[in-house]
This record gives structure tokens, C-alpha cells and sequence, in this order.
């Protein structure tokens, strides 16, 4: 394992192009849509003549109330965590398959060949793949949104002051170091929930001789249907179809970024709507929520399933050379 920086440089340095570019390209088009919906306001209003109705832009800015600029400041907040979301969407098909690829690919073109000919055991290279994706990609996807955020903020002050009015009283009211913290604590905990995701696709990386997103992918839907059926023949079946889908769904798609946010122990009863009305940074990133699903049974069964895969996914790394042609 003394090799692990230098295996982790490489995964990066080979799939630079959606561990870095892809965020980039997603935020960077957020950025833009902001700026077209600015000036497209701007056009309206003077298309449409807007006026003030005979109220001074003084004025206007002599009635906001220290309210309004706490309710400003959590709207910058919401929009901070919103731009930390969307880079998640795309992260999410980065990382399935990525990991689908992961241990295939170099049997497919042969390169695993060279690779096994280097002094680096196969338990460090899937140690090295299953890193990046928990750590490596989230930790890049949550800086490049950051920076995107300082931006946005760069972008509102700027309408704002066009317009005479200061956004620095809003953003003081904003708590961006502590949304970040919250948002940066949420990484080792995906990581944890999307455990069994990870060592499920890796071992079909590992394991199948071709097409192992059609092994990763329908077979876990071939067991909901054939679940689903048994059950409804009246034979014995393992639970209901919701609570089958349920654990394919943690196979599959717990990769996403928060996916533990639909969990019913961090939702608590609270809506979305009610967490993001919340003081200081939205609750659905209140660290006392996060520390529920850590003492959850539910995450730390996945995560010995999501360990016991990564296992076999080494051992089936050293027993699959090449792949059939």
C-alpha cells in the first residue's frame, strides 16, 4: 500500500477528463445560464418599462430590513449548497461508470498485462480505484463547486451594485465557511453509503469476461422481477418488492452523492422545504443529521457488504488476466 499516492496520481491523471473537466463544464454552464437570466431580466425590464412607480431607488434601499438580510444571507446559502448538488448529477454517472471500467478495460486492450508487471499487488490498485472514486472525484467535484460559488457571488454583487444596491450586508448574514464545512463533512459519509455501490461494480469489472454493465445492471433487475413474481404466485420471496428495490437501489445508485439524504432516518420528518428555511446553513446538512445515519445499522451493514465485494473484486483481479475476443 506504500504505492497508493502514486496509484491514486494515476487514476487521476487517466480520468482527468470526469474527475476534473466534468464539474468544471457543469458549474461553468450554471455560471453562464445565471448571466443569460440576468440580462434577459435586464431586457424585459426595459422592454417592458419598468418603473418604480414614483418611489426613489433610495428609498427602496432605506426600507430593507435587517430580516431581509438575513433571509438574503440564507439564499446565498441555499444557492452555495445548490451549486455543491448539481456537480453531483453528472459525478454520479462519472463514478458508475468509471468503476464499471475500472478493472475491465486494461484486460480488455491487454494493458493489465503490463501493469501486473509492475511491483504493485492487485489489492492496491482496486484499493487505489475504490479511493478515488469515495475520495478523489467528491473532494475535486466539492473544491471546483466552491470556487464556482465565490463566482456566482462575484456575479450577484456586481448586478446589484449596477443597480445601487450593496449585496455586502447579505453576504455577511450568509455563512459560507460553515455551509462548506457541513458540505465538506458529507464526503466521508457518502463515501461510506455508497460502499456496497462501489464494491458491486467493480467486482463485475473485475469478474466479467465482456459487457459488465449488462452482469451489473440486469442482474439485480432480473432478481426484483423474479422477487416480484414468486411473490404474487404466492411461493416464498424475500420481503416486498419496495424493500428488494430498495437494496438493488443501494447496489446501484448509492454512488450519488447524498443519497443517503432519502434515507428515513436523516429525512427525521423534516421536509426539504423546512431544511433549507432553516437558520444558519440548510439542515439537511446539519452534522446531528449526518451522525444518524452513522450510528444507522443500515450503513454499517453496506459497509461490510461493500468491504466483503471489494475483497472479491481483489481476489477475481488476480484470477482474470485477459478478456475473450
Amino acid at each position: 500500500m506504500k504505492n497508493l499516492p502514486i496509484l491514486l496520481k494515476r487514476e487521476y491523471w487517466e480520468h482527468r477528463g470526469g474527475f476534473l473537466w466534468t464539474p468544471v463544464w457543469v458549474t461553468g454552464g450554471v455560471l453562464i445560464l445565471t448571466v443569460l437570466g440576468m440580462i434577459a431580466a435586464e431586457i424585459f425590464r426595459a422592454r417592458a418599462q419598468v418603473q418604480l412607480g414614483g418611489f426613489s431607488l433610495d428609498a427602496v434601499r432605506a426600507s430593507i430590513s435587517a430580516h431581509d438580510y438575513a433571509n438574503a444571507g440564507r439564499a446565498f446559502d441555499i444557492s452555495q449548497v445548490m451549486l455543491g448538488v448539481v456537480p453531483c448529477i453528472a459525478l454520479f454517472f462519472v463514478l458508475f461508470f468509471y468503476l464499471l471500467g475500472a478493472l475491465y478495460d486494461d484486460r480488455r486492450d491487454r494493458s493489465v498485462l503490463f501493469w501486473k508487471s509492475l511491483p504493485v499487488s492487485d489489492a492496491a490498485t482496486v484499493v487505489s480505484k475504490a479511493a478515488s472514486a469515495m475520495l478523489v472525484a467528491p473532494l475535486i467535484a466539492l473544491l471546483i463547486s466552491t470556487l464556482a460559488y465565490l463566482v456566482f457571488v462575484v456575479i450577484v454583487g456586481i448586478w446589484f451594485a449596477l443597480h445601487g444596491l450593496n449585496v455586502l450586508p447579505a453576504l455577511m448574514a450568509a455563512h459560507p465557511l460553515r455551509t462548506f464545512w457541513h458540505m465538506l463533512l458529507t464526503v466521508p459519509l457518502d463515501a461510506l453509503w455508497a460502499l456496497p455501490a462501489i464494491g458491486w461494480l467493480l467486482f463485475w469489472s473485475a469478474w466479467s469476461r465482456s459487457k459488465p454493465f449488462l452482469w451489473a445492471v440486469m442482474l439485480p433487475l432480473l432478481v426484483i422481477f423474479a422477487n416480484a413474481w414468486i411473490g404474487m404466485l404466492g411461493g416464498p420471496s424475500f420481503g416486498s418488492t419496495k424493500q428488494v428495490a430498495h437494496v438493488t437501489g443501494r447496489l446501484l445508485l448509492s454512488v450519488m452523492p447524498g443519497s443517503w439524504l432519502t434515507s428515513d432516518i436523516s429525512v427525521a420528518g423534516d421536509s426539504w422545504q423546512a431544511a433549507l428555511r432553516s437558520e444558519g446553513s440548510p439542515s439537511i446538512l446539519d452534522p446531528s443529521r449526518m451522525a444518524a445515519v452513522l450510528t444507522s445499522a443500515e450503513l454499517w451493514i453496506g459497509v461490510v457488504v461493500g468491504a466483503a465485494l471489494i475483497a472479491a473484486a481483489i481476489w477475481a483481479r488476480g484470477r482474470r488476466i485477459e478478456t475473450s475476443v
